[in-house]
């Protein structure tokens, strides 16, 4: 396959989506009237997109195991042993998800060999590991976004747990105030993790008691009523004070790392990541958890959060440079008369249309296809190059050379 092809993309139906986002991005309508969270765009074994291809939709996973290196480029086959080493996805949460952690290369191989050896279905509810890849990421506000986002200082901790459970938690702070390192966080987080459920309830009532109070004063009080609401007896509803807790203007975005905790509250994004779907939850979700995997995989020292600044390259182009060597992020915004031509040295690119309407043409073949908002295309490393022109704004996946 050496040209331009027309996407069709999956979208997962999970319950903290949003009902209008994504159906208003692609223009479809949502008759059932079901939360639609996430769009994948890519070669997941999970959702593989469909490409658009003499006349007939075909897996693009197909294609690649087809045509690898038309599709992915020499140097993609060779370092990523003939996989898309990414996957693109936007994400539309009406509701927080699950706080959550990936993890690294080689703790994602362990886990997968270790469950594929226990017999565990690749579907099954209880499994942690559903592929061998890890799953370094990067978000992109396209509307105002809030996130958690990695442990906050422990003196910040014990600041706000101090204002909101001093008694219902007073050994546990007393602790981790006589020995404020990496290890003295872990073992509070240990502790608040497994704590028994009958007194989970009275710190719970103790801290919600206490919030009214600061309410007013701090956006992480205002969360944790937020949460409290949907996860009443979870002790995932202290993540707001526990983590830090990040705004995110439109055109905004931060990486992600392995074993760094986090989780998505509200918004709309552009998100990119490593070609994986391995997920370990700690809480705020009905779905499976593991808090003796989930604390083998976390980092618990102090990082500050990675904020990642658009740079301008190749005209209209801005560069969101990640930390990685399986993906980097690009917006491409075009005004009525501006234009954007690729680069000659390229790889595999996808490219999504998030508002107006452009022309992309194919530069070796003049083969040329009218892209609106919603609409997605993958754009081979065969493709000497293209051009695209007219008022839009596209969202492009990337491997960086």
């Amino acid at each position: 396959m050496q040209k331009i092809a027309i996407l069709k993309n999956t979208v997962q139906e999970y319950a903290w989506g949003s009902l209008t986002a994504i159906p208003d991005l692609l223009g479809i309508p949502n008759p059932k009237n079901t939360p639609q969270a996430e769009l994948w765009m890519g070669a997941h074994p999970k959702a593989s997109s469909m490409v658009r291809c003499d006349g007939k939709w075909i897996s693009l996973l197909e294609l690649i195991d087809n045509h690898p290196e038309d599709i992915l480029g020499k140097t993609v086959v060779k370092k990523f042993d003939a996989r898309l080493p990414y996957l693109f996805k936007v994400l539309a949460a009406a509701k927080p998800l699950s706080i959550q952690a990936h993890p690294n290369l080689d703790q994602a191989k362990e886990g997968f060999r270790r469950e594929n050896a226990h017999d565990i279905p690749l579907n099954a509810p209880h499994r942690n590991y559903r592929d061998d890849n890890h799953k370094p990421e990067c978000i992109c506000a396209l509307t105002p976004f809030w996130a958690l986002c990695g442990f906050r200082k422990i003196s910040e901790i014990l600041t706000y747990f101090g204002q909101l459970c001093p008694q219902g938690l007073k050994d546990e702070l007393a602790g981790l105030k006589d020995k404020q390192t990496p290890e003295g966080l872990k073992h509070f987080f240990s502790m608040l993790m497994t704590i028994k459920a009958e007194r989970r309830k009275k710190i719970i009532a103790e801290a919600t008691r206490n919030n009214q109070e600061f309410f007013g004063k701090d956006p992480a009080f205002q969360w944790i009523m937020h949460l409290s609401k949907e996860y009443a007896d979870d002790i995932g509803i202290f993540s707001p004070v526990l983590l830090n807790l990040i705004y995110l203007e439109p055109g905004q975005a931060i990486f992600l790392a392995a074993g760094q905790l986090h989780a998505y509250l509200n918004g709309v994004g552009i998100e990119l990541m490593a070609n994986s779907d391995n997920v370990l939850r700690g809480g705020l979700t009905p779905k499976h958890v593991d808090v003796q995997e989930l604390l083998n995989v976390l980092y618990f020292d102090d990082r500050e959060v990675i904020f990642l600044e658009p740079k301008e390259e190749n005209n209209a182009e801005y560069v969101y440079t990640s930390p990685v060597e399986e993906f980097v992020l690009s917006v491409i915004y075009l005004g009525t008369d501006d234009s954007y031509r690729s680069i000659s040295r390229r790889t595999v690119e996808i490219l999504l249309c998030t508002q107006g309407v452009a022309e992309l043409m194919d530069i070796g073949s003049n083969d040329m296809i009218l892209l609106r908002k919603g609409m997605s295309v993958i754009i081979p490393s065969a493709v000497t190059g293209y051009k695209i022109k007219g008022a839009a704004t596209f969202y492009k996946a990337a491997v960086p050379l």
